[in-house]
């Protein structure tokens, strides 16, 4: 018997990018495919205060049944390690998608410089709507129909209400302070990941590093994909899904 796939989005984003390649995920995983928002998210207008990575997360996991398959892309990748960790008996397995533990760069660790997280950050005060819009750009990077990916990808997201301001402010804060490394080297159920080669928010080098954290983890990597491949190259990303499954 087959576990409940559990999606888990993005920052900035909401259950509405998993459309495109929804009935494929059905199909694949015969069972239940369950779209979740992250607080403060989409249809997930309630959201904790303070908002942290645990007050978000123990939030999500009261809505999972037992064992369930987590599969979470970029900062939904980070609350379902952290979900793993502290509530197990939820969680049979994590999927990661273009996710590490630890999104910041660090002395001993690739990542992203915490200077442009913090630009990031600045600029999303002052300019919601385009920032959103510069990194749904990021997401289609390496895509032979990026503009079209972009377009519809935007109309799926807009079907859905808009992040609480709030949310998006947490949600990049938790990826530049969380540095999940030593509950990664620690979680029991298995981890698998998949990734683009050409991401420009997840160093190819950290990959490795993963490995050496937790020699259990096993992962795929998409030559031309970047951020976002189940958007990007989609046929490749299921049929790295389907053996993780």
């Amino acid at each position: 018997m087959q576990n409940e796939l559990v999606l888990l989005h993005g920052w900035g984003m909401n259950q509405g990018v998993w459309q495109l390649i929804l009935p494929e995920l059905e199909f694949l995983h015969n069972d239940v495919v369950h779209c979740v928002d992250l607080p403060g998210f989409g249809q997930q207008q309630q959201y904790p205060s303070p908002y942290t990575l645990h007050s978000a997360a123990e939030q999500l996991s009261r809505q999972l049944k037992k064992n369930s398959t987590l599969l979470g892309w970029s900062l939904g990748g980070v609350v379902a390690l952290y979900i793993a960790h502290h509530w197990p008996e939820k969680v049979a397995k994590v999927i990661l998608v273009a996710a590490t533990p630890c999104f910041a760069e660090q002395h001993d660790w690739p990542g992203i410089k915490p200077d442009v997280l913090e630009a990031f950050k600045e600029q999303l005060l002052n300019h919601r709507h385009k920032t959103i819009e510069r990194f749904l750009a990021i997401q289609a990077m390496g895509s032979e129909s990026a503009r079209e990916d972009i377009k519809q990808l935007k109309q799926l997201l807009d079907s859905y209400p808009a992040p609480q301001a709030s949310a998006l402010a947490a949600g990049l804060t938790i990826l530049r302070h969380e540095d999940l490394r030593m509950l990664f080297r620690q979680i029991q159920q298995p981890i698998k990941g998949i990734f683009g080669r050409l991401d420009a928010l997840v160093p190819y080098r950290a990959i490795h590093e993963m490995q050496l954290l937790n020699p259990k983890f096993e992962y795929e990597v998409l030559d031309k994909a970047s951020h976002a491949p189940f958007i990007s190259h989609q046929g490749d990303f299921l049929s790295a899904l389907k053996s993780m499954l």
